[in-house]
């Protein structure tokens, strides 16, 4: 194969999955790892990936904006929601995660009652709010540029304050051994941090995450009692988490 086409299909397996390794090219193109290092490093200094200690990423690594992603598999994150919600007892204590699925999850405990919710997501916390007895606490921080809810270092200490009977977290993408990525350190660093803040830590997120890999991963996937997801992912994902400690949970 010829270098101009190991760069197109390079490029086009980043376009598709936003991440790759030397070893996964390796095997593909059946070259040496010294000829793919080369084609990375020729696809860096064009501009058209970044690389990264063995491997490379899609120069686009941005998470679009929730009004976007609110719009994509929006079926499966309420069914997801739905399921999600059924954990959740009247009177309990919820840490809710930003994010389009996070929200879904909010829609569905609307019918709850006595609820302490502890949210990032401004607009969590006004569905859920001045309702059904509920008590909500709106977390510190700054506040992102593409959706209405912080994120920072405030949000991070405070989290260190709270401890609840659930959380319910998002991903960027749930990688090929199990691991839970994101799109942005501090972002990663506040969703590690609601994993720890609970007693019951559930993962909602669905099939579209399964085998993205996002540039940042996020610490805790042990911690995560459930995974609620609309579909099962394929059988080696599928063990691959279950060997991380989740239970897979299909809605």
């Amino acid at each position: 194969m010829l270098a101009e086409q190991r760069h197109q299909h390079i490029l086009s397996r980043l376009s598709r999955d936003g991440a790759l390794t030397v070893a996964e090219l390796v095997a593909e193109l059946d070259v040496s790892r010294e000829t793919i290092r080369r084609d990375l490093r020729v696809l860096a200094e064009r501009g058209l990936i970044v690389t990264t200690h063995g491997g490379a990423l899609s120069v686009d690594r941005r998470e679009p904006d929730l009004d976007v992603r609110e719009g994509e598999h929006a079926a499966a994150k309420r069914s997801i929601g739905l399921r999600a919600a059924q954990f959740v007892p009247d009177g309990a204590s919820v840490i809710l995660d930003s994010g389009s699925t996070t929200q879904a999850v909010a829609r569905a405990l609307t019918g709850h009652r006595r609820l302490s919710i502890y949210t990032n997501d401004w607009r969590i916390a006004l569905l859920l709010g001045r309702r059904n007895e509920n008590r909500v606490t709106v977390l510190g921080g700054e506040l992102s540029d593409g959706e209405d809810a912080v994120f920072g270092l405030d949000t991070v200490q405070q989290l260190g304050q709270y401890h609840a009977d659930f959380a319910f977290v998002g991903a960027g993408g749930i990688s090929a051994d199990g691991a839970l990525t994101d799109y942005s350190r501090m972002v990663a660093e506040v969703r590690a941090r609601m994993l720890r803040a609970a007693s019951t830590a559930i993962v909602v997120a669905d099939h579209s995450k399964f085998g993205r890999v996002t540039p940042v991963r996020i610490d805790g996937m042990e911690l995560v009692r459930y995974l609620v997801t609309e579909r099962a992912p394929a059988r080696p994902l599928a063990k691959a988490i279950a060997a991380r400690g989740p239970q897979l949970v299909t809605a």
